[in-house]
């Protein structure tokens, strides 16, 4: 069957792309097998303009954001606080700090302008190589390689430091 095939090949992508832009295992899970769920219904409409794995991130990309939009008007300031709830096995301080550099880079990659946003989302959660982030947008892989590299000073500035 082929789209078994399509979700055993592009799972894991769709996984790391979902997980790196919620940066929650159990979310991302949830993403991910939403995605794969109207991935198949829409399957009959899929163009092949792009790599079946750039279209599996864009639906991942929506639902996240769709996700994020719905939950934004309902969650509440402690159920929040509940979910950095640290692990007892973990160093609590370390935890909180991943946590709170996560955190923050997700609120850059938020505010910050196209087409920096997405080349650096498409490039670290996606994995895709500069010469497909090229084709995507179509520009050289040279262009796609400069965009993200800028993206990554702009976050380095806003955070502070001096991180390559």
């Amino acid at each position: 069957m082929e789209f078994e095939r399509i979700y055993r090949t592009y799972f894991k992508s769709v996984y790391l792309y979902a997980l790196g832009l919620s940066g929650d295992e159990q979310l991302a899970e949830e993403i991910t097998g939403e995605t794969f769920f109207k991935a198949i219904h829409a399957i009959d409409s899929f163009r092949g303009d792009c790599e079946v794995r750039v279209w599996l991130c864009q639906i991942a990309k929506n639902t996240y954001y769709t996700f994020v939009k719905e939950k934004k008007r309902t969650i509440s300031a402690d159920e929040a606080q509940l979910q950095y709830v640290a692990d007892p096995a973990a160093a609590v301080d370390a935890r909180l700090s991943e946590q709170e550099e996560a955190h923050q880079i997700r609120v850059i990659l938020h505010n910050m302008p196209e087409p920096y946003k997405a080349v650096f989302m498409w490039r670290v959660f996606g994995e895709l190589t500069f010469q497909e982030i090229g084709e995507l947008y179509g520009k050289t892989d040279n262009w796609a390689c400069v965009t993200y590299h800028r993206a990554r000073k702009m976050i380095t500035k806003k955070m502070g430091g001096n991180r390559t």
